[in-house]
Parts: C-alpha cells; structure tokens; sequence
C-alpha cells in the first residue's frame, strides 16, 4: 500500500532555514513515494533504522524514523488503512531535541 503523511507542510516550515533538514526531509518524502507497505514489519524492512514504538491501549502506535544519517528524527503516528498507511508527523527535530522530548506524548503541531 502507498503512504501517505500527513502535516508535511508542517515539517517543510519547521525545517526552512535549514539548508541539510529540508534537503534530508525532501529526500525522505520521496522514498515514500515507493512504498509499498502491508504490515509494520515492511515499514522496518525499508528503512532499516526506523523504530516501532508501541504504545498503550488507547492510543496509535507510533514510527520514528531517522533521517539525514541519523541526524534528524521524525516521529510518526501510523495507521494501516484499507488502500494506504498513514502516517501523521508528530515531531521533527535534532537528536538533542528528540532526547528531551516524550516519544509517547509528544505533538509539537497540535494547535
């Protein structure tokens, strides 16, 4: 199945001013322009250093993928539809920032 991200435009205004974020993000959204993926083990098969965080009852699990040879991380909600996985960007940031914030929790565009 395709994916499709949601709150891209998001990510593309938190990286501007930095040149090597949005080069390594644009990178990233179009290898998921060949995605085909079934299961959430495919989605670790493709990008070998993404990792499943499950999380509790109640709540999506969530993907963080890293991005930029592991200098950026990118975390996910993700959920697989009857023709497409979504996936809803919850952070974009630095490996600094990523360490201080609550993967299970965190939704840096949530208004």
């Amino acid at each position: 199945m395709d994916a499709r991200l949601i709150k891209k435009s998001n990510v593309r205004k938190t990286s501007e001013g930095h040149l090597w974020m949005t080069s390594y993000c644009e990178e990233f959204f179009e290898k998921l322009n060949f995605v085909n993926w079934n299961h959430q083990q495919d989605i670790t098969n493709q990008f070998k250093s993404a990792d499943l965080i499950i999380c509790k009852k109640g709540q999506r699990s969530r993907i963080v993928f890293n991005i930029g040879r592991n200098r950026y991380r990118m975390i996910c909600e993700y959920w697989f539809r009857k023709s497409e996985v979504v996936l809803y960007v919850k952070f974009i940031g630095t490996r600094k920032e990523y360490d201080s914030i609550d993967v299970y929790l965190v939704d840096m565009f949530k208004k």
